[in-house]
């Protein structure tokens, strides 16, 4: 009897990739918990902001607090109708925590397609990275760019991409480590969202991947030992470089539902989307959530790829990629305030990659 697959199919190319970014940031990761930036670099090819158009998009490098290195870059398309008002995305990148940016040509290309493909502004945070700045300085820079369009701070750096933003219908998107921060920034936004926002208004979130965990070992961690890209050493390793000096996976920043979780959920929450892949170690934590989420009566949608791989979405050869970046797309279509009628839902919901539990 052959042993369980681990991974999808994949090309020799795409094996390649993975393997490589694997043995980088193996390297990088230090025995000491900092991190080789210098190696990173080797890897982490960046793309310079451009008013002019590529792919349809322009993009700009918007500084909100430079004394943290606080700044998103904006994405905006360059076909938009006349008095057309467009959702705003916030996104928050991945790399555990510890790596990437908004300018690293990964995300550039992933918040160009969604901007294209949900006819959205895109805000992608540059947050603080581990170990040199632990939770919960991501979150707390989330919240400072949402309170930063809420001030207006868009009007006087994009002042046309301020009038095309419609902040009411304002969504947080974020993949891997960035779904994790989604979640945190949205309840701290839901904490004061009565009276405490003038203009931004949170209608879902959607957590890609979201990287969450525990001290338990889940049977899917057991199970794909040997898939691409994420190891429990890997998210060990990550854990400690991000959490509080002296916490553990229980921490509520990781296991949000676990025994140290404080609170009950806000009212305001918005809406969630959850996206689990088929091979991807985490999947068990990311399953939990959804289960969370609607245990605490929340407005939750699950959307698996049962052959889809962590990270999966960077790949926009992949099927599975693109039917991703249409449920974004027919999930902010159906969360956005609207006085008209929204008509029927549209999505990926009946396509043979994906399965989705509805809310």
């Amino acid at each position: 009897m052959s042993p369980a697959a681990v991974a999808p199919p994949l090309s020799r190319t795409k094996r390649f990739v993975i393997a490589a970014v694997s043995a980088i940031n193996d390297a990088a990761c230090r025995s000491d918990g900092t991190v080789n930036r210098r190696l990173v670099s080797l890897l982490d090819a960046r793309v310079a902001a451009s008013a002019k158009p590529f792919r349809g998009v322009r993009t700009a490098d918007v500084p909100v607090d430079l004394s943290r290195d606080l700044w998103f870059r904006l994405f905006v398309r360059s076909s938009v109708s006349e008095g057309e008002r467009l959702p705003v995305i916030v996104f928050f990148h991945g790399g555990g925590f510890a790596f990437l940016s908004p300018d690293s040509y990964l995300f550039d290309d992933v918040c160009r397609r969604i901007c294209r493909t949900a006819h959205a502004l895109v805000v992608s945070v540059n947050y603080r990275l581990a170990p040199e700045h632990r939770c919960p300085a991501p979150y707390e820079d989330g919240v400072h760019v949402l309170r930063f369009l809420d001030g207006g701070g868009l009007l006087y750096a994009d002042p046309s991409a301020a009038d095309l933003a419609d902040l009411s219908s304002c969504f947080l998107v974020g993949d891997s480590a960035g779904g994790n921060i989604v979640h945190h920034v949205a309840r701290r936004w839901a904490a004061d969202a009565d009276g405490g926002w003038k203009k931004v208004r949170l209608a879902g979130m959607v957590l890609i991947q979201p990287y969450f965990g525990g001290e338990e070992r889940t049977a899917a961690e057991l199970r794909l030992v040997g898939a691409p890209l994420v190891s429990v050493e890997r998210t060990d390793w990550l854990w400690r470089a991000f959490l509080p000096e002296g916490a553990d996976r229980d921490h509520e920043a990781s296991n949000v539902f676990g025994p140290r979780a404080v609170g009950q959920l806000e009212e305001t929450l918005p809406a969630a989307m959850v996206v689990v892949g088929g091979f991807d170690p985490l999947q068990d934590w990311q399953r939990r959530y959804y289960k969370g989420l609607r245990a605490r009566g929340k407005s939750a949608r699950l959307v698996e790829y049962p052959e889809a791989f962590h990270s999966f979405y960077a790949f926009p050869d992949l099927k599975q990629s693109t039917v991703l970046m249409e449920e974004i797309k027919s999930f902010v279509d159906s969360h956005r305030p609207r006085k008209e009628e929204d008509g029927e839902r549209s999505g990926g919901g009946g396509d043979k990659h994906s399965n989705i539990e509805e809310w």
